[in-house]
């Protein structure tokens, strides 16, 4: 049997950042489904200060159970929630720890507007700031002033990628079966769109990005098309996709996720962003923290799964089967060996969760 030592040497070898597509995520939400005015997710629904009411952006979170487990053992604290989404985390642990406050983070207008209305039976207990992880310690100064108060950072929780009621709002354009305009920005009053990165990407950068999202065969080919199409819709950039790879040569699914996804995590420069939380992570948390993270496609496991091993090899460069005498000395140590996973009671209930892989590392004492 492999020590943990030598399976993050073997593994250091061949890390990738290839990101596998979670087609099932789309196929499987609610964008599916056409809707009239008046339903849940209608462009007609009631709205406050310009934004739908938080009933739009109601979030099944997954992992519910394990994440709220998994911060039992943490000293009274603040707990940083960096994807509050519509507050089903945060709340959860309000509710399961009353010696514990939140600072919730998201770069959504709408999400922090739906996490307000389901926090509300804990006022004076959580704070939301609007921020992306690369903001978090600026955040977690301003979410302290907001609770008046000092007290030590205890947890950090990331759920990541792109949630379902963001899927569920077609005219954001996340989702390959409604048409509408070609966004995909999770902070809609920030950065440039899909349509804006395929207007300015070069070439190559392009083909590496479709690349490192698992469409390596028709990377050059999907570059070609996409730069030449220039689509302004999902639905021009699905018909593009559709255009561009053979029938006979199609993996399960929609021809055009693992696209929708490459571009998407470029907008929001979803990796680049996961990066600075973990180098941010570890400065913030007390001893015996704890830092959560659900990841739902390969390039994001990867890079949190290697982090957190190399952590809790404390950065050791000796060879797998000899002793350390470099003098590396372990930060803390991953809580489980594996990523947990949704069990098959909760995938029926909520299929977003069977790609969810949840990892959590424990700050040394």
């Amino acid at each position: 049997m492999l020590t943990l030592k030598e399976e993050d040497h073997r593994t250091s070898q061949t890390r990738t950042m290839r990101s596998l597509s979670i087609d099932r995520e789309e196929r499987n939400s609610s964008a599916l489904f056409l809707v009239s005015p008046g339903s849940l997710h209608s462009p007609m629904s009631s709205s406050v200060g310009g934004l739908r009411m938080a009933q739009d952006f109601t979030h099944h979170p997954v992992l519910l159970t394990e994440v709220v487990a998994a911060f039992e053992p943490v000293s009274a604290g603040l707990i940083i929630d960096a994807t509050v989404g519509g507050g089903g985390h945060a709340s959860a642990i309000l509710s399961s720890r009353p010696d514990l406050m939140i600072i919730g983070l998201d770069r959504d207008a709408q999400a922090r507007a739906a996490a307000a209305e389901r926090l509300a039976p804990f006022l004076g207990r959580f704070a939301l700031i609007a921020a992306r992880f690369s903001d978090i310690v600026v955040a977690v100064e301003q979410g302290r002033r907001q609770l008046s108060s000092s007290a030590p950072v205890v947890g950090i929780l990331a759920d990541l990628g792109v949630s379902s009621p963001q899927l569920d709002q077609g005219h954001r354009g996340f989702s390959f079966n409604v048409d509408a305009p070609l966004d995909m920005r999770m902070d809609p009053e920030h950065d440039a769109t899909a349509a804006a990165l395929l207007e300015s990407i070069s070439m190559e950068d392009l083909i590496q990005l479709l690349r490192d999202n698992g469409e390596a065969k028709y990377a050059r080919r999907l570059a070609t098309t996409l730069l030449e199409g220039q689509p302004k819709t999902t639905a021009s950039l699905v018909a593009l996709v559709d255009g561009a790879i053979p029938k006979s040569d199609r993996r399960r699914g929609h021809v055009a996720s693992r696209v929708f996804q490459a571009l998407r995590i470029a907008v929001n420069q979803e990796l680049e962003e996961l990066s600075a939380l973990l180098e941010a992570s570890l400065p913030l948390l007390s001893p015996g923290g704890r830092l959560e993270i659900i990841s739902y496609h390969s390039g994001e496991d990867a890079m949190v799964k290697h982090t957190m091993r190399d952590w809790e090899l404390g950065g050791c460069t000796c060879p797998a089967t000899l002793p350390c005498v470099c003098g590396a000395t372990a930060k803390g140590h991953c809580v489980q060996r594996r990523a947990i996973v949704a069990d098959e009671e909760e995938i029926s209930r909520n299929p977003r969760s069977r790609s969810a892989r949840l990892r959590s590392f424990e700050v040394a004492s």
